[in-house]
């Protein structure tokens, strides 16, 4: 067995971080800035907003179980009212760039990005976000001392573990601690849908048995189960259905903690900071 040897808490086997990506219409208008003149393809996104984010909420608290909402300033700006509920239900928000742009090609670009989405969460929350995942899991070198100088605790952008794990820096000094994610476990490869870029959408019971068997192996490991879902795709009727399947799922399996990204964060460094056997 491939023993990560974490001590959880409460005794826990693993830890499940259930995320949203409430992107609403930056993630269209990050891909093509034509599209902010075309209603059509906005519409998935205001659909995230409007109907999506209420929808997953009322199936959080059915459950009973926290989340972490990354959320793009845009979106902080322009749905106020739905942040404001995510936060008022008692989930974590973090940071997801300002208008969802990719920039790890542009440096500057990423800073700009970066600190304009911390103004958003402060004029329009009065919240200072303690984590970050990048658009699309696109990083520049710099991302990582960019997060250090903002004091932020984690982030969630890369895809070379299954379990927290601390960045340093070349002078030995300590950096965020990471959260790995994979796009296995994040529902747009497998559901998001454009003319302008078709592609299949997949049966639910096609996205169901792959976030199912992630789940069972990473609970025999011990590791961390950090899914990606966006409110345009996942808060579709019946894949509202889908995350409701999950949940009561995961619940079959004993001693599993649902946790938000900061407290998996605080959880792994209270437990010394362990790394993978």
């Amino acid at each position: 067995m491939h023993d990560i040897s974490v001590k959880w808490p409460n005794g826990a086997r693993c830890a499940v971080m259930l995320t949203f990506d409430f992107d609403a219409e930056t993630l269209w208008t990050s891909r093509d800035k034509a599209n902010a003149a075309r209603p059509g393809i906005l519409s998935q996104g205001t659909y995230g907003a409007k109907v999506g984010v209420p929808k997953i909420l009322d199936t959080l608290a059915d459950a009973g179980v926290k989340s972490t909402f990354f959320i793009p300033g845009w979106t902080v700006e322009n749905h106020p009212e739905r942040c404001e509920a995510v936060v008022k239900a008692g989930h974590e928000v973090a940071h997801h760039s300002y208008s969802h742009r990719w920039v790890s090609d542009d440096p500057a670009a990423e800073v700009e990005e970066f600190e304009r989405g911390l103004e958003a969460f402060d004029k329009v929350l009065g919240i200072r976000p303690r984590g970050y995942r990048s658009p699309a899991g696109e990083v520049s070198s710099g991302l990582f001392t960019l997060l250090a100088q903002h004091e932020m605790l984690y982030n969630s952008s890369l895809m070379n573990d299954v379990m927290p794990y601390r960045h340093r820096f070349e002078d030995g000094s300590k950096g965020p601690v990471e959260l790995p994610w994979h796009w296995s476990l994040d529902d747009a490869p497998y559901a998001l849908f454009s003319v302008a870029s078709p592609r299949p959408m997949f049966p639910n019971q096609h996205l169901l048995a792959i976030y199912k068997d992630e789940f069972r192996e990473l609970y025999r490991w011990g590791g961390l189960y950090n899914i990606i879902f966006h409110p345009q795709i996942t808060g579709r009727p019946s894949r509202i259905a889908m995350l409701r399947e999950l949940i009561a799922f995961i619940r079959t399996f004993p001693n599993v903690w649902f946790a938000t990204g900061t407290e998996v964060a605080e959880a792994w460094i209270a437990a010394g900071e362990p790394e993978a056997a």
